[in-house]
């Protein structure tokens, strides 16, 4: 009977103790569910903030999410940057108000991703941007509706799209002709139709566009009564669409380590950073960078350049550092550097120069420009020279040679190394009456025939 009593009263006590227990461990359970989702969803926010790169330049915030593989952009990242880089993406699509949450953007880098379409309040919001970057994308058409939330824009590049120069493209071309909007558009150019293929937005007849293309068409329903169209002319792509532009803090262009074997065509005219470098370039044309009026800094450096032609660097009034270290040179054409009127630091290290009368130019040129800093300047051939410092070399150029060396024309640099008198020689060969700036001529020995000619003026 106890046994019966007990074991009632047990079954009491464990029935009364459920429902206290089946809540409690259910908020249990919930709370360490809820602590293990907080968790993930904090190390996905952890994750995507280590994703870009945040930094302040010039007292200005900067957001780097450049090749990070986006479709979109993340609702979490500071509210407060100024400038936005999302360039070598996945993005296809800019939606309404997209970017409306950067109320302080001033630039927006959006190039090589594979945008197609932009929604006509993708920009809304931006009303401080004065920098948007689209080009190298897949768009065909847009309206000047995208431009109207942007009323301090001042750069826009959109090359490199296939754009389709119709009727839907006829407000957008509007707008990039106004004569005040001199840096919106540059160098976007027709992929389509045929007749308008390569032309320049910026220069394109505004009343062709909504006109029928007559060219002759077979596809079906092409209108081309059975004659073919003739086959679309197979373009080489611009070098500049290998190239990555940044317009902060300062226009440049990276062209660095991309296999070019010549200057690119159409070069930006408001680019004051240029980095050619590590490429395979070996000959400077003249007026390549022609246009490239606003240029300060060019880095020609590690290109294997053998040939600088005279004008090579026609147009470059304003450039302030030269590098073209690591190359192949051997001497400059006489007149190369005569457009660098403002240059103040010249890189010459590594190049294999020839120490002979072709160097003179160089070192007459350095001697009248002291404000310029140079480095690099070492003879390599010929071999009784190799190590010399090219100054120095010039400097014994007229000094007394050892006979068996006269007749070579090659000084062996054993005589008058630094003596006043050849240097006086040698600067009045420079600066000469009636010599129009040539280079100093060597002295030639003067013949005792026991003869002395004297001319009365």
């Amino acid at each position: 009977m106890r046994l019966l009593t007990t074991l009632l009263l047990m079954l009491l006590l464990l029935r009364s103790a459920e429902p206290r227990r089946g809540p409690r461990s259910g908020v249990m359970e919930r709370s360490a569910v809820g602590r293990v989702r907080g968790r993930g969803r904090a190390g996905v926010m952890r994750r995507q903030t280590q994703e870009c790169k945040e930094y302040i330049e010039a007292g200005e915030k900067y957001l780097d999410c450049q090749d990070r593989q986006l479709t979109t952009v993340m609702q979490d990242w500071p509210k407060d940057i100024q400038h936005l880089l999302l360039a070598r993406n996945k993005i296809q699509v800019l939606r309404d108000n997209m970017f409306s949450q950067f109320t302080q953007l001033k630039s927006l880098d959006l190039q090589q991703n594979d945008i197609s379409m932009v929604e006509d309040g993708a920009f809304s919001g931006l009303s401080q941007l004065t920098t948007l970057l689209l080009q190298h994308n897949g768009l065909k058409t847009a309206s000047e509706e995208l431009l109207l939330p942007l009323p301090h824009l001042t750069y826009l590049r959109i090359y490199d799209n296939p754009w389709s120069c119709d009727c839907s493209l006829d407000s957008l071309i509007r707008t990039l002709q106004v004569p005040s909007n001199r840096n919106l558009g540059n160098y976007a150019k027709c992929a389509e139709p045929l007749s308008k293929r390569s032309q320049k937005l910026k220069k394109l007849s505004v009343e062709s566009l909504c006109k029928n293309d007559n060219q002759v068409d077979s596809r079906p329903g092409g209108g081309g009564g059975g004659r073919p169209r003739p086959p679309p002319i197979k373009q080489k792509p611009e070098a500049t669409s290998m190239c990555h532009t940044y317009m902060f803090p300062k226009p440049r262009l990276d062209c660095s380590s991309k296999d070019l074997n010549n200057i690119p065509s159409d070069l930006p005219s408001d680019i004051v950073k240029m980095d050619l470098s590590s490429n395979s370039i070996q000959h400077l044309r003249p007026k390549q960078f022609l246009l490239s009026k606003d240029l300060k800094l060019l880095n020609l450096s590690s290109n294997n350049l053998q040939r600088l032609d005279t004008a090579a660097f026609a147009g470059l009034l304003y450039l302030r550092e030269l590098d073209l270290s690591n190359n192949s040179l051997h001497y400059f054409q006489y007149g190369v550097l005569e457009d660098l009127y403002f240059l103040r630091k010249l890189t010459l290290d590594n190049n294999p120069w020839i120490c002979d009368y072709n160097i003179h130019y160089l070192i007459y040129w350095l001697k009248h420009h002291p404000g310029v800093f140079y480095t690099g300047l070492t003879c390599t051939e010929p071999r009784e020279f190799r190590g010399w410092r090219v100054e120095d070399y010039v400097k014994t150029y007229n000094g007394e040679c050892p006979k068996d060396r006269q007749t070579g024309g090659v000084d062996s640099g054993q005589g008058g190394q630094g003596g006043t008198d050849n240097e006086a020689q040698e600067v009045g060969g420079e600066t000469g009456d009636g010599q129009g700036g040539r280079l100093p001529q060597p002295i030639k020995e003067k013949k005792t025939n026991g003869i002395e000619i004297i001319r009365l003026s």
